[in-house]
């Protein structure tokens, strides 16, 4: 299975808050061409990629489930030739590209904790547009400029605005109560033979 997502998305790469984008200038032709509409429930995904060895976050992006379903990924650097980027804006995640984005990430360095908020319709259209409207984030802002929408959305003005990603990943939990749910791939969280006693809501490993 990770094969073939990692097929799908040859291209894409761990987005570190450090990388820039070389096609923030592309034409902008109309959205809707290739605008993704996803059934679930109106919800914001808050992701934070962190390292296995010291828990330290790497990468902050937020997934955002609307009018249409999208990555706001300040700063990153996944690409494929199907995702338009808009600005830092992925645009078009279909179930698909949100398992290939999940599993570039997660590996044997890295994991993907995600936790997700189901909104209103209007919290969500307010949380696209300022997601479209932030444009191309500098390197080393991602968790700034996740944490600046966040905090202008109904129900997350006890967001604190912060340079790094453990720190929204924490505050989102203290505002919304949910707590973290752990992805990983290629790598085992617990050591074998080990006692289980993860300190995480869920821990989900891909088998290879």
């Amino acid at each position: 299975m990770k094969r073939l997502i990692l097929a799908l998305a040859a291209l894409g790469a761990l987005a570190g808050c450090g990388a820039k984008n070389a096609d923030y200038d592309q034409p902008d032709p109309a959205r809707a061409e290739r605008a993704y509409h996803h059934d679930a429930p109106p919800s914001l995904t808050l992701i934070t990629i962190r390292s296995n060895d010291s828990g330290k976050g790497a990468h902050t992006a937020l997934l955002i489930n609307g009018s249409e379903r999208v990555i706001f990924d300040p700063a990153g650097s996944f690409h494929h030739p199907q995702i338009r980027r808009d600005g830092d804006v992925l645009v078009g995640i279909s179930p698909a590209f949100w398992e290939g984005y999940r599993s570039m990430h997660a590996r044997e360095t890295h994991h993907v904790d995600t936790q997700t908020v189901t909104v209103s319709a209007a919290v969500a259209e307010q949380a696209l547009r300022l997601a479209y409207g932030r444009g191309a984030v500098p390197g080393a802002q991602c968790a700034n400029s996740t944490s600046a929408i966040l905090a202008q959305l109904p129900g997350f003005e006890g967001i604190r605005r912060t340079w790094w990603p453990n720190q929204l990943e924490e505050s989102f939990q203290q505002v919304t109560g949910v707590a973290p749910t752990s992805y990983y791939e290629d790598y085992s969280p617990v050591p074998a033979g080990a006692v289980l006693g993860i300190d995480r809501t869920t821990v989900a490993r891909a088998e290879g």
